[in-house]
């Protein structure tokens, strides 16, 4: 049986996690206007904050190339090694199947399609590494994933619509909406898409909280190895709140803070924060 290897693409937004446990990485393309950067590397969430608030655009992302997947897998197929790579969502980027098509070329490569965005991915690569650490081939990996990927509860808080109106995932009467009655809608992902879902009035950090209490409560079966709090540069003192709520409810729990990286945050815009996890604990 070949060594195994779990790979990624950047909108995991696990970066440091991923370094410490030596999960290779390839990035989206992020452009800011003129001018195109890799995500994480050459673009930063700052860059697209300073981006917005000069043009008052908002970024493009684009897709990883086959050739450039070609080029990414070979290194560790000519290494001996089987590959088991995630994208995002098929129905958020052509990623997934620029990958597949790279894998066909090459074999021993195993395409996974998260079906999720962000953390909602990360979890499912930290899977499949406790999997292939534990002697399982590549194949088996990949099976085992997909057979537990609708159990990710991926879902978040936004502060502002006008990321989410300016991409196309919403009209700009509902963005002006609520924008003026402080609405913050939930967002969820479910089979791969985004959807709405309760929407919360007031302050961004009591509607961030009621969400956390809401969500726990909708999805009350977290395996706690791997709960996360992902956020775009949201205020310290929010993300304490909501890591006190979530241990007043789940005892002895790690909780794993994340950032979002530049693919996500050019989706998302600043403020945005959700709770991440695998619905299917005792």
């Amino acid at each position: 049986m070949n060594k195994v290897i779990i790979t990624s693409d950047s909108t995991a937004d696990l970066d440091y996690l991923f370094a410490e446990r030596n999960i290779p990485m390839i990035s989206l393309s992020v452009l800011l206007g003129d001018r195109e950067g890799l995500d994480g590397t050459e673009v930063k969430p700052e860059d697209i904050y300073a981006y917005f608030d000069e043009t008052k655009q908002t970024p493009k992302t684009a897709a990883v190339s086959i050739d450039r997947y070609y080029d990414f897998f070979k290194k560790f197929t000519d290494d001996g090694y089987d590959v088991v790579h995630f994208t995002i969502s098929s129905d958020m980027s052509a990623c997934y199947n620029n990958a597949c098509v790279a894998a066909e070329r090459l074999g021993g490569v195993y395409v996974i399609d998260s079906e999720n965005l962000s953390t909602g991915i990360g979890m499912q690569v930290l899977y499949a590494q406790d999997l292939a650490a534990d002697g399982l081939s590549a194949r088996e990996v990949a099976d085992k994933v997909n057979a537990r990927r609708s159990a990710v509860q991926a879902s978040f808080v936004v502060d502002t619509m006008t990321f989410l109106q300016k991409g196309g995932r919403c009209g700009a009467v509902t963005a002006f909406v609520a924008s003026v009655l402080k609405i913050h809608p939930s967002i969820f992902v479910a089979n791969g898409k985004m959807g709405v879902g309760k929407k919360y009035l007031g302050s961004t950090s009591k509607a961030i909280v009621k969400y956390v209490r809401d969500t726990m409560e909708a999805f009350p079966h977290p395996d706690k190895k791997y709960i996360f709090v992902t956020h775009s540069s949201a205020p310290a003192e929010t993300v304490e709140q909501v890591k006190a709520e979530i241990r007043s409810v789940w005892k002895d729990v790690d909780i794993i803070e994340t950032i979002a990286g530049s693919t996500v945050t050019s989706h998302c815009g600043k403020g945005t924060l959700g709770i991440l996890y695998y619905n299917d604990g005792e």
